[in-house]
């Protein structure tokens, strides 16, 4: 059950906080007030497409965060997901905007969009203003039809989908087949080519690290003695014209006055000294010399080798493990052109058994199928004259496609007869605007009753609706939020009056800004907008009157007083 909407900065919405209660709750308000905002706010958190222009103009973020609370059965489901609920059974999903990016959290962990999008789904389900537009497509017939079979049709669409996998990979390989003996022979010889190469190279697993480190290694070497040597000439030990030689000289010509002046012997002294630190680091650097360890030959024979396996990385795979797992599907598949005849004929059997095996799964499907389809169509029968149609027909038509698929091999189309004497004819080809609302209502009330989805939302499901036949829509809602929370965006007072909590919506707008609100409304303030829905506005004692009488019955008829 959905306890609670946090909307912030999005659109026209500055900051909304409404707590929801069970059973039937409304929401109402005038054209353009923004309750088109709320669903498009659920909408978001359920993962769908954000446009650009959604957060408010002068913030920088938009949220959205839903709470929830969930039962045992959920709680299983959810956990597949690794989604664990925090006290009390409660569930916080949240959507934060910002230019460019959105993060989406569960209880505060983040989660991919498709984790989020699978959660909701256990939820929450949605009737938008125009999906009962996707009655009118037979595929929507068949998840239908599936959905009311339950558990035993999709245990047995699972094997089937399974078993289609496999027969898709065996018609692959099938596939690889289809070539001419001039073909054949190219292929074995590029499959030759590429094993050979592979096999020249012997490789071993982990060999590529090694290589790469001795070279590392190596070529920090030839680094090392380069600058060494360079800085060993540069000092001009033994002899050789550098620093230690130069500051020899300094020393010696230092010598030959020191007696003059008794301050010149303290930079003798200070020069002598200079002159034994640059011979002893001239020494160490000598010594450091000796121990590198500089082969240029195995520096080469290393590159070389670590060239080849990078060459063979680039062709075949990232890894030794890769090239030699692509030379063993190599060998595979030149075995199987090398033996292409009976390779082909084995392919081609068992190719031909899995499709076997799959019709006759499929047409274990169609039977499931067609006998959930009588059941189906009698209690749509039903549910349709709860909605108001006269001597309605409904049938379900399940035929034969030439083709198999992961689905089975099915097609499913709902028929319609709404006038008395008329045959039943494609739902697509006869039913308004109107007419599909109401079936699609139907529907959603039987599949209630097989659901685990605990929150319905309904946006202007009454659309093109008046009369004896809004009433009927609103007992309908009535009857579904027994079992369901049902949130239902509407512009009938027949609807609005049945509420168990009644919203308003409501756009204010001052010299600066807009903004969209939504309040609960008490019971008098709730006879009030039925008195605008049902009126026009002008609140007189005569509307008053029948919104009041209008609201006794709808709360008589929650009581089963009639």
């Amino acid at each position: 059950m959905l306890l609670n909407l946090h909307v912030k900065n999005l659109a026209l919405i500055k900051e909304v906080d409404v707590d929801f209660t069970n059973g039937l709750v409304v929401l109402t308000g005038e054209t353009g007030a923004g309750k088109s905002l709320i669903l498009g706010s659920v909408n978001i958190a359920l993962g769908k497409k954000v446009e650009k222009d959604i957060i408010r103009k002068g913030a920088e973020y938009a949220l959205v965060e839903l709470t929830f609370c969930i039962d045992s059965r959920l709680k299983e489901k959810l956990e597949q997901y690794d989604v664990y609920p925090e006290d009390e059974n409660i569930i916080v999903v949240s959507r934060k905007i910002t230019y460019g990016r959105s993060v989406s959290k569960i209880n505060g962990e983040t989660v991919s969009l498709t984790t989020l999008k699978n959660v909701m789904d256990l939820l929450i389900d949605i009737h938008g203003q125009h999906d009962h537009q996707s009655l009118l497509y037979k595929n929507t017939h068949l998840q239908i039809l599936d959905k009311y079979a339950g558990e035993e049709v999709k245990e047995l669409k699972n094997t089937i989908s399974d078993k289609y996998s496999q027969y898709i990979e065996i018609k692959k390989e099938l596939d690889k087949f289809d070539m001419d003996e001039t073909k054949r022979l190219r292929e074995c010889e590029f499959a030759e080519f590429e094993i050979n190469e592979i096999e020249a190279a012997n490789l071993s697993l982990g060999e590529d690290d090694e290589v790469e480190n001795e070279f590392k290694k190596l070529s920090g070497s030839e680094k090392i003695m380069s600058s060494l040597s360079d800085a060993y000439q540069i000092m001009g030990y033994e002899g050789n014209q550098g620093v230690c030689e130069c500051i020899s000289r300094v020393g010696y010509d230092l010598s030959e006055i020191s007696d003059i002046d008794s301050k010149l012997s303290d930079l003798q002294k200070q020069i002598y000294d200079i002159d034994d630190m640059c011979k002893g680091l001239a020494r160490e650097i000598s010594d450091y010399i000796d121990e590198v360890n500089y082969e240029p030959q195995r520096v080469a024979e290393v590159e070389e080798r670590l060239n080849l396996i990078n060459h063979l990385k680039l062709k075949y795979g990232q890894s030794i493990e890769k090239i030699l797992a692509y030379k063993g599907e190599k060998q595979a598949y030149l075995d199987s052109l090398n033996n292409y005849n009976l390779m082909r004929e084995e392919t081609k059997t068992k190719l031909d058994k899995e499709m076997s095996e799959l019709v006759v799964l499929c047409d274990k499907l169609s039977s499931l199928r067609k006998k959930y389809a009588i059941k189906l169509e009698e209690t749509v029968v039903k549910a349709l004259e709860d909605l108001n149609f006269l001597s309605v027909k409904f049938k379900i038509n399940v035929s034969k496609k030439e083709n198999v698929s992961a689905n089975g091999q099915d097609e499913v189309e709902f028929l319609i007869s709404t006038n008395p004497g008329e045959e039943v004819k494609s739902l697509a080809k006869v039913a308004s605007g109107g007419e599909l609302s109401r079936i699609m209502l139907a529907i959603k009330s039987i599949l209630a009753g097989e659901d685990e989805i605990d929150t319905m939302i309904f946006d202007e499901i009454d659309t093109g609706i008046s009369g004896k036949t809004a009433q009927m829509v609103a007992d309908k809602l009535m009857g579904i939020s027994k079992e369901h929370q049902v949130i239902c965006i509407s512009h009938l007072a027949q609807i609005a009056a049945m509420a168990d909590s009644h919203y308003l919506i409501e756009k204010n707008t001052d010299d600066e800004s807009t903004e969209t609100n939504i309040y609960r409304l008490s019971r008098e303030d709730s006879i009030k907008e039925l008195v605008r829905i049902s009126s026009g506005g002008e609140i007189t004692e005569t509307a008053i009157k029948h919104a009041t009488e209008m609201k006794e019955m709808a709360e008589r008829a929650k009581l089963g007083q009639f």
